[in-house]
C-alpha cells in the first residue's frame, strides 16, 4: 500500500459489511478495533447469534466490541486513548455521537447504500427499488451530526436491472463500497481526494415499517412487483389468503406485471395466481405459508386451490 498505514476502527454489523471490512484489513491497515451489535436471538431456538461482522472479525484476529450504545463515557475514552487516525463504517445500525466522531484524526468514513443526497436514511436500497430508480450507487461520505448530511469522498453507480431484488441489488453495492474504500482512504490520508458538499435536493429513505410489508391490491401491479422484489429477502411482501376456510398471512417472493383487463382490486383471475390490481394484474409466481417454505405458483396450487374469483385482501397491519 502507499503511505503508512492508518490506525483504524471498523463500525458494521450485517454482512452488507464484510466487503469493507475485508477492504480494509487486506490494505494492510491496522484494525485496533471492531464495533458492532450485540448478539441477537437467532433461528428456531432463538439462541443468541454473534453478527455477520463479529464472526468475521474474530477469523481474521481482530479484537471486537460490542455495546449497546457509544454514548457511555467509557467507549469514548477507550476510543481516544487507541489515538486512531480513521473510523469506517458501513450500515453498523447504532448512532455515533459527536464525541466518537471527533475520536479520529482524518475523520469518519461511512459507506453509505445511495447516490447521496438521494437516499439518506435507514433503508435506501428498498426505497431505491420501491421507486422505480434506474440506477443507484456507494457514496462514501466523512460523517458529520447530520443524517447522512456529510461530505462525499467518491461515489460508484450501480444499476438496478428489471428483476433484481433487494438481497441482490445490496450485494452489489456492497461489493461496490468494498473496491472503492481502500483508494478513498489513501487519498483522504495523503490529502489529494477533496471532498465535496452534496448537493441540494435531499431524499429520505425512512426505515420499513410494518404497512410497507402490505400488499395494496388497489395500487398499480409494476408498484406492487417493485414492493416485492425491495423486500426479498427480508422482510417480505405479504397479502391475505382464504385457504381451507380461514384466512392466512402468506409471503409473496417472485410477481410479474401482465396487462389484463379492469376487475375489482384483489380478485383472482384464472388457475395461475393472477391477481387484479389497480392497474393490470400481477401473476404471482413464488409464495410461502406461515411456517412453510417458498413454493413455486403450481406446487402452492396442487396443495390449495385458489380458484378463480377468490379476492385476496391485505393482512392486518398488527403482524409483523
Amino acid at each position: 500500500m502507499e503511505g503508512a498505514p492508518l490506525r483504524a476502527a471498523f463500525f458494521g454489523t450485517p454482512e452488507f459489511a464484510l466487503p469493507a471490512l475485508d477492504a480494509l484489513h487486506a490494505s494492510g491497515h491496522r484494525i485496533e478495533a471492531v464495533y458492532t451489535q450485540p448478539p441477537r436471538p437467532a433461528g428456531r431456538g432463538r439462541r443468541l447469534r454473534d453478527s455477520p461482522v463479529a464472526e468475521r472479525a474474530g477469523s481474521l484476529g481482530l479484537p471486537v466490541r460490542a455495546p449497546g450504545t457509544l454514548r457511555a463515557p467509557a467507549e469514548c475514552a477507550h476510543l481516544r486513548s487507541l489515538q486512531l487516525d480513521v473510523g469506517v463504517v458501513a450500515a453498523y445500525g447504532l448512532l455515533l455521537p459527536g464525541d466518537v466522531l471527533r475520536a479520529f484524526r482524518l475523520g469518519c468514513v461511512n459507506v453509505h447504500a445511495s447516490l447521496l443526497p438521494r437516499w439518506r436514511g435507514a433503508a435506501p436500497v428498498e426505497r431505491a427499488i420501491m421507486a422505480g430508480d434506474a440506477v443507484t450507487g456507494i457514496s462514501l461520505m466523512l460523517m458529520d451530526e447530520g443524517l447522512d448530511t456529510g461530505l462525499v469522498l467518491d461515489r460508484c453507480e450501480v444499476p438496478i436491472g428489471p428483476d433484481m431484488t433487494g438481497g441482490q441489488l445490496r450485494a452489489a453495492l456492497a461489493a461496490c463500497g468494498g473496491v472503492r474504500l481502500p483508494e478513498a482512504l489513501r487519498g483522504l490520508a495523503a490529502g489529494t481526494l477533496v471532498p465535496v458538499a452534496q448537493p441540494e435536493g435531499a431524499v429520505y429513505a425512512s426505515k420499513l415499517g410494518p404497512a410497507d410489508r402490505v400488499l395494496d391490491w388497489g395500487a398499480p401491479a409494476v408498484r406492487l412487483d417493485r414492493q416485492i422484489r425491495a423486500l426479498d429477502p427480508v422482510p417480505g411482501a405479504r397479502a391475505q389468503f382464504p385457504l381451507k376456510g380461514r384466512s392466512e398471512s402468506v409471503k409473496v417472493w417472485r410477481a410479474r406485471p401482465v396487462e389484463a383487463p379492469p376487475a375489482p382490486a384483489g380478485t383472482v383471475l384464472d388457475d395461475r395466481l393472477t391477481v387484479a390490481c389497480g392497474a393490470d394484474a400481477l401473476q404471482l409466481l413464488e409464495v410461502q405459508r406461515p411456517g412453510g417454505r417458498r413454493l413455486d405458483a403450481a406446487a402452492f396450487l396442487r396443495g390449495l386451490p385458489v380458484p378463480a374469483g377468490t379476492v385476496l385482501s391485505a393482512p392486518a397491519r398488527r403482524e409483523g
